[in-house]
């Protein structure tokens, strides 16, 4: 059996969250693109291998983050590791179930992930689906951002399958203007788009998860799914449209990872050869249990469970 490669593209960045300690924080591992792998590894049939490409430094850090990745079962094989850089951190701070984040990215080694695009048309090459996120984009420089359009065009035109959640963080970027052209450019080149629907209203005014999904598909992407919290979602792809409602979390604790793990659930069970709407039923199966647990990656076992169950 010929193995088939899923390749997540991002930054995974050192994570400091508060603990159930007062003035305690603990030290994790975790960023969306890595979070998506993280759990697509889990949830894959084994004919699936899963990889990830970043850039890291050549502290003593970036050799811990090579082995959490590596001890999770995704493959870093392809990761650069650049003299002199260290990786990105954030901090994640509760109120209630909700999150907010304070970064310290700005000399993170994944900013150069686009920097070599030979070293990137050779990642893509390998990959029969790839995955990444505005987040991806936003770190890079213009000129970075061009290069790796430019290397997922030409990967899609070559038949490979291009996921891609614009997953808006305004702090990135230098403005709307920017937000607005970078993401259509990425869905220009993308099979599959993750948007979600909030996100998207305050941004190009979409009156409805309709008008985004038909914005997304007049872009070119071949099935969109819109992303709606505890509402239904929306799934469309040519003439078929379907919503599929949200599992209901009584207590939710922290929605940290909720659409990384949806889109993870959502890419395994297609790769698996599953509907539309059962791929929606999963990932929100998937992303409910995400946020009864704190932090982004959950126990294992929780994992497991719902694939078994």
């Amino acid at each position: 059996m010929t193995a088939m490669k899923f390749v997540s593209i991002g930054e995974c960045m050192v994570e400091f969250a508060q603990s159930n300690t007062k003035g305690m924080w603990v030290r994790n591992f975790a960023g969306d693109t890595f979070n998506t792998a993280w759990y697509f590894k889990k949830l894959a049939k084994p004919d699936w291998q899963t990889a990830y490409f970043t850039c890291v430094g050549d502290d003593k850090v970036s050799d811990e983050l090579l082995g959490f990745i590596a001890g999770a079962g995704v493959e870093i094989d392809q990761i650069a590791q650049l003299p002199g850089k260290s990786p990105g951190l954030y901090s994640i701070e509760l109120d209630g179930a909700e999150r907010s984040f304070s970064y310290w990215r700005d000399s993170s080694a994944a900013r150069e992930l686009a920097g070599n695009p030979d070293l990137l048309a050779k990642v893509l090459a390998d990959a029969q689906e790839v995955y990444f996120s505005g987040i991806t984009i936003a770190i890079l420089n213009n000129d970075h951002k061009r290069n790796f359009i430019d290397a997922l065009s030409a990967a899609r035109k070559s038949g490979t399958s291009v996921s891609f959640d614009p997953n808006i963080r305004p702090r990135l970027w230098s403005g709307p203007e920017s937000i607005c052209h970078w993401t259509h450019e990425a869905a220009k080149v993308s099979s599959r788009v993750f948007p979600t629907h909030d996100d998207e209203a305050d941004l190009f005014s979409d009156k409805d998860l309709h008008a985004t999904a038909d914005r997304y598909q007049n872009l070119g992407a071949e099935e969109i799914v819109v992303k709606n919290g505890p509402a239904p979602c929306l799934a469309v792809s040519g003439n078929e449209q379907i919503e599929v409602s949200a599992t209901k979390v009584a207590h939710p604790v922290d929605t940290t990872g909720a659409g990384d793990s949806f889109n993870a659930g959502y890419l395994a069970a297609r790769c698996s050869g599953e509907t539309m709407a059962n791929a929606c039923r999963f990932a929100h199966n998937l992303s409910a249990s995400v946020i009864t647990h704190h932090g982004a990656l959950i126990p294992e076992s929780a994992v497991v469970a719902l694939k078994t169950g």
